[in-house]
């Protein structure tokens, strides 16, 4: 694809079925960003850079921003699981280290 025509795809797909599952983009990312500011702001070490275990959290925290605006998504709820599901993973593998 070129570069215009990935541009294209893009813009139909935040203006179009995504934005009626979504919600409004505002209100959508406004949530995810007071999930996000509440989690880094309650973590046991905020002072240190994130890492991949803060990354699997605040991607289920997305998740469950998502549900507060527009239509009831299942895949949001499977996502959640699934990113909570690496945040177990990846803390047994921390202590097995």
């Amino acid at each position: 694809m070129k570069a215009h025509e990935i541009a294209n795809k893009a813009a139909s797909l935040i203006s179009g079925d995504r934005a009626d599952q979504h919600g409004d983009k505002l209100k959508n990312h406004e949530n995810i960003a007071t999930m996000w500011n509440a989690y880094l702001q309650i973590r046991k070490e905020p002072a240190t850079s994130l890492n991949g275990f803060d990354v699997a959290v605040m991607m289920s925290l997305l998740k469950v921003a998502r549900m507060q605006t527009g239509a009831f998504n299942i895949d949001d709820a499977i996502d959640a699981v699934g990113y909570l599901s690496i945040v177990g993973e990846l803390n047994e593998r921390k202590m097995t280290c």
